[in-house]
C-alpha cells in the first residue's frame, strides 16, 4: 500500500506526466514537465524503484561529484507536487521519468496507486513525435483520449489507433480501465530538425495544457527561447537550398490545410490566450550560435552551421507508431501530424504517412516570422 507522509491534502489535483525516450521527440514533452516543476518549485515526494523498471545497460546511471564525494544518480521516475495560487487554487502532481525497460503494467499500476491516494481528478500525459511539419508554422498539438464521453465534453479526438505503442499509450489505457479520466497531448516536431531541445514544441504543449485544465502557466524565458530557436533554423534553411525548398513545400501544404482554421474557435482561443498573457513587451528576438545540424532529407545527417538551438545527437529511440509517427497496424495514430505526412517505418524515426483521426491545434505562442 502506498503511504504518502508529509503530502498535504490536494486541491482539485491533476496529474501531468511525461517520459523521455520513444514518446519525446526533441525532448519537448519532458521539457514541458521540467518547466512546470522549475517555475512552481515542485517538491519531490516519491520516486519509483529503479531496480524494478530499468535496464541499466540501456539507461545507464551517472556518476557525479558533490564537494569531492562521488555520488550516483539512477534512472527513475519521480513524482512532485506544485500548488497553483490565485482566485481558484489547484494542485498539479508532476510525473517525470524515462520510459521503463520492463514491467510496464506494474509501472502503470504504481503510478495509478499514487493518483488514487492523492485524489487525482484527471491524468494528462504529454508526448512529442516527429512529423512532416514546417518549423515556420505553429506547432500542431492534438488532444486524444480513449474515453468517448471525455472526447465529447472536452472537444478531444477519440483515438482509434491500432499497432505498436509506447508507455504513453499504455498509461492512458491503464487510466481508462481504472476509471480515471486521461488525455494525451501530442506535439509534432519537424523531422528535419529533430535534435533536442525544441522550446517551440514545449511552448505549444504548455499552451494547450493551459487551455485544457484552465490554468495560467508562467513561461519565463521560454517564448524568447522558442523565437531564437526558430531564427536559428531559419538561418540554416536559408543556407541550404534543398532544405529551403522542402520547407516551402511543407508550408504550402500546411497553409492549404489550415485555411478553415483562420476563423471561429481558433481565433477565439488565440484571443483568450492574449488576454491572459497581456504583459509588457519582452526583449527582441535573438539567436545565438550553440550548434545544430539538419537531418538529411534522404535519411542521414549532414553537418551544418551552428545556430540556435544547441545540437545533439538524436536519441536512439525510434519514432513511435502509437503516437502517429509510424503506423504498422491499422487505424488512426494518436499523435498530430502535418497535412502531408505519409506512413513509414524508418529507423531514423521520421514520419512518412498521413494518419487519420488526429486533430491539430494551431497555437504555440510563437510569432511566425515567415507570415509577418
Amino acid at each position: 500500500m502506498i503511504e504518502l507522509e508529509g503530502v498535504p491534502e490536494l486541491i482539485d489535483p491533476v496529474m501531468v506526466a511525461a517520459f523521455e525516450g520513444w514518446n519525446d521527440a526533441g525532448d519537448a514533452a519532458s521539457g514541458a514537465v521540467a518547466h512546470l516543476d522549475r517555475e512552481w518549485k515542485g517538491e519531490v515526494f516519491a520516486a519509483l524503484d529503479a531496480e524494478d523498471y530499468y535496464d541499466f545497460q540501456v539507461n545507464r546511471p551517472t556518476v557525479w561529484l558533490d564537494n569531492g564525494v562521488r555520488k550516483i544518480t539512477w534512472p527513475t521516475t519521480r513524482l512532485s507536487v506544485v500548488r497553483i495560487g490565485g482566485a481558484k487554487p489547484r494542485d498539479l502532481v508532476l510525473v517525470r521519468g524515462i520510459e521503463p525497460s520492463m514491467r510496464w503494467r506494474s509501472f502503470c499500476n504504481e503510478i495509478l496507486g499514487f493518483a488514487h491516494e492523492l485524489g487525482v481528478e484527471m491524468v494528462v500525459i504529454l508526448g512529442a513525435l516527429l512529423g512532416d511539419t514546417p518549423h515556420t508554422r505553429p506547432v500542431p498539438v492534438s488532444g486524444v483520449t480513449s474515453d468517448a464521453d471525455l472526447a465529447r465534453t472536452m472537444d478531444l479526438e477519440e483515438t482509434k489507433y491500432e499497432g505498436p505503442t509506447g508507455i504513453v499509450g499504455i498509461l492512458q489505457e491503464a487510466c481508462t480501465h481504472a476509471g480515471v479520466p486521461a488525455v494525451s497531448l501530442w506535439a509534432a516536431v519537424p523531422h528535419y530538425v529533430s535534435q533536442p531541445p525544441n522550446p517551440k514544441a514545449t511552448l505549444a504543449l504548455l499552451n494547450r495544457l493551459e487551455d485544457l485544465i484552465d490554468i495560467r502557466i508562467p513561461l519565463g524565458e521560454l517564448p524568447e527561447d522558442a523565437r531564437a530557436w526558430q531564427l536559428g533554423v531559419d538561418q540554416l534553411a536559408a543556407e541550404d537550398s534543398e532544405v529551403a525548398e522542402y520547407v516551402q513545400t511543407l508550408e504550402e501544404a500546411r497553409d492549404t490545410a489550415d485555411l478553415p482554421e483562420a476563423s471561429g474557435d481558433a481565433i477565439a482561443r488565440e484571443f483568450e490566450r492574449y488576454l491572459r498573457r497581456r504583459d509588457p513587451a519582452g526583449s527582441p528576438e535573438t539567436a545565438t550560435d550553440t550548434g545544430s545540424y539538419f537531418r538529411d532529407l534522404s535519411g542521414g545527417t549532414r553537418p551544418q552551421a551552428k545556430p540556435k538551438p544547441e545540437g545533439a545527437a538524436e536519441p536512439e529511440d525510434t519514432a513511435e507508431p502509437q503516437d502517429g509517427q509510424q503506423q504498422t497496424g491499422t487505424g488512426a495514430p494518436e499523435g498530430p501530424v502535418a497535412p502531408d505526412d505519409k506512413a513509414g517505418d524508418e529507423p531514423d524515426g521520421t514520419s512518412k504517412g498521413k494518419p487519420d483521426g488526429t486533430s491539430e491545434g494551431t497555437s504555440d505562442g510563437v510569432g511566425d516570422t515567415s507570415e509577418d
